[in-house]
């Protein structure tokens, strides 16, 4: 072999070699996923699911982006679960929707999709953007159910139903029935530039004492303080709240601890928790200590940590006047709120206790933000809680641990 051919064969070599590391360079760094959640409610066991049945679901997304995804669920359902049609659009007025913008969902390609029992399935991404702030009306036609079904049981918001399958039409003739719960669907997400944070409670963070319709729940306010801050890399908010909920415990809705995985955890783009549960679990006179109780916010937050999420801990609120008040209950309340302001065991503090109580009486809340049962803000008190949140505690780098 020549000199000349010598040298053109080794850099045809060094050539393939450069390639062959690049290429395997590629392979090994892993592809952000661009996917973050704009609306989510957790998922709880309802009545009976009948089959044969359309839902039209109004949602109000947070964030906007491009290739929107749906999450259905069948987590608490005890046999297979037949979703036979599956439409998204945009609410006009009521069940009816803007001409021509309905649009047909896939699961892998497919029109229909059967879940088992426990199952959860994303739909086929599509093509467009949707816009932060937007009404969303997700129409399931429910083929075949039976046994519990999976949904969320106080939306606040109205939603439609009717039998037989009216998941395609644009018109609201045949949504006859008016219901006030979301069925099967606990999330929907975009792909967009903007992380995401999820408000993890129980029924002030659902959005009870809150106007129905009017999304003036405190996330919801959360929300659109976000949307109106250029240049945050937090945008999407995921309301996680469920009525009566608990930490420790399982009753209305499994516990916080149970269901952190599912309603939090695996939702997608989320940077930061916030953790604002506990007053259940001190209204229910089962002897919960101030010790259980931050025992359980620390395997919370410890889980969170691990999944590279910061969380902001919230003061659990006063409330006196409630039926189920009682002073041992509230001297552990003020204990705990004491470790959640100093322990350190929180990335950021969001103090609703010191925004909402009354300087007169602190163990009541402030009439002016009092929804009436001295137990849930009204929506002047939601607003506040959403105001006194310091919204650079949400820009997440990676949890302190």
């Amino acid at each position: 072999m020549s000199g000349a051919a010598h040298r053109a064969l080794i850099a045809v070599v060094a050539l393939a070699a450069t390639v062959l590391a690049t290429s395997s360079a590629a392979a090994a760094t892993p592809v952000a996923d661009p996917s973050v959640v704009t609306w989510a409610a957790s998922a709880d066991r309802l009545g009976e699911a009948p089959s044969d049945r359309s839902y039209r679901l109004v949602v109000r997304t947070s964030v906007g982006g491009s290739g929107m995804r749906i999450r259905v669920s069948n987590a608490f359902g005890d046999r297979p679960l037949v979703i036979g049609s599956a439409y998204v659009g945009l609410r006009k007025s009521g069940a009816r929707l803007v001409t021509g913008s309905n649009r047909k969902l896939r699961f892998d390609r497919a029109a229909s999709v059967t879940l088992a029992p426990g199952e959860i399935r994303y739909s086929d991404p599509l093509p467009g953007r949707t816009e932060a702030g937007s009404d969303l009306a997700v129409s399931l036609y429910v083929r075949t159910a039976g046994g519990p079904a999976t949904g969320h049981g106080m939306a606040l918001q109205t939603s439609y139903a009717t039998a037989g399958d009216h998941a395609a039409e644009e018109r609201d003739g045949a949504y006859t029935d008016q219901i006030g719960s979301w069925f099967y669907l606990d999330a929907v997400s975009v792909d967009t530039g903007p992380g995401a944070v999820v408000t993890l409670g129980d029924s002030i963070t659902d959005g009870w004492q809150s106007t129905t319709d009017k999304n003036l729940r405190w996330p919801d306010f959360l929300a659109r303080r976000l949307h109106g801050t250029p240049g945050s890399t937090v945008q999407g908010v995921a309301n996680a709240g469920i009525s009566g909920n608990q930490v420790l415990v399982d009753g209305a809705g499994q516990s916080a601890l149970a269901r952190l995985d599912r309603d939090v955890l695996s939702l997608p783009g989320v940077r930061t928790v916030v953790l604002f549960e506990g007053v259940n679990d001190l209204k229910s006179h089962s002897g919960v200590t101030a010790a259980s109780l931050t025992a359980g916010y620390r395997r919370i937050i410890d889980r969170a940590h691990a999944a590279g999420k910061c969380v902001v801990g919230a003061t659990v609120l006063p409330y006196q006047g409630w039926s189920e008040w009682d002073p041992q209950g509230d001297a552990v309340r003020m204990e705990v709120n004491e470790w959640i302001r100093t322990s350190g065991a929180v990335d950021a503090v969001a103090d609703f206790d010191k925004v909402l109580r009354s300087p007169y009486n602190p163990q009541r809340l402030l009439p002016t933000f009092d929804g009436g049962d001295h137990l849930h803000p009204n929506d002047k008190g939601m607003q506040a809680m959403a105001d006194s949140i310091d919204l650079g505690d949400l820009e997440c780098d990676g949890a302190s641990g």
